[in-house]
């Protein structure tokens, strides 16, 4: 079987997301060493708070170099979920300009920023459109709801790599995927049976 990381850098819904995946009927475990990494053949990294402290975090515990090798040389395959999925932007404009993982071009907005005039942070349900079809959507009807906790959003460079698209006063990029990497803003291990439907395909892959 599959062995699936949780990684735990200081900053995610490390017992959900574990939870999520136990009831899935797969094994994952959280991990607090870089290193440890290597050991396993997929990766998920939640996230939930602000970019810059997260970037921090990542950058003193040396997971960054760690999380490229294996993902952009070992072609592990890696989940971003909310504040995850932003870390694989380049930067974020949040409290000031951030410098991210890089694994996908784009930079992380704030909603508002973008023409939204609703109130932030989004909390709660909302639907996503299917942009383009993907492994890690099969199954899932157009127009599903997901569970958003968000006041900033990723903008990718190509905007081939988003699968799917949220409308909050603005459209933007609710899930995305290129190569190995795939992301979701909204968060599958608290949507009910359609997030698990996510996770499985991600799990499966």
């Amino acid at each position: 079987m599959k062995r699936i990381a949780i990684i735990n850098y200081g900053m995610g819904n490390l017992r959900s997301v574990e939870n999520a995946v136990s009831r899935l009927g797969f094994k994952s475990e959280i991990i607090t060493v870089p290193k440890e990494l290597d050991n396993f053949d997929k990766i998920i990294l939640p996230g939930v708070g602000s970019f810059k402290k997260a970037m921090e975090l990542l950058k003193i515990n040396q997971w960054i170099d760690i999380i490229k090798v294996n993902v952009l040389e070992k072609k592990k395959h890696l989940f971003g979920i909310c504040l995850g999925m932003q870390l694989l932007a380049s930067e974020s404009e949040e409290f000031g300009v951030t410098k991210g993982l890089n694994l996908i071009e784009g930079k992380v907005k704030k909603l508002s920023d973008l023409g939204s005039d609703k109130k932030i942070p989004q909390i709660g349900w909302n639907s996503i459109f299917i942009k383009n079809k993907h492994k890690y959507l099969n199954g899932v009807p157009d127009k599903s709801d997901f569970y958003f906790v968000n006041s900033f959003v990723f903008v990718p460079e190509n905007k081939d790599f988003i699968i799917a698209e949220t409308d909050y006063g603005v459209k933007f990029c609710s899930a995305i995927a290129k190569d190995n990497i795939f992301g979701t803003q909204f968060h599958p291990e608290k949507s009910s049976n359609i997030g698990r439907r996510i996770l499985q395909n991600f799990l499966n892959a």
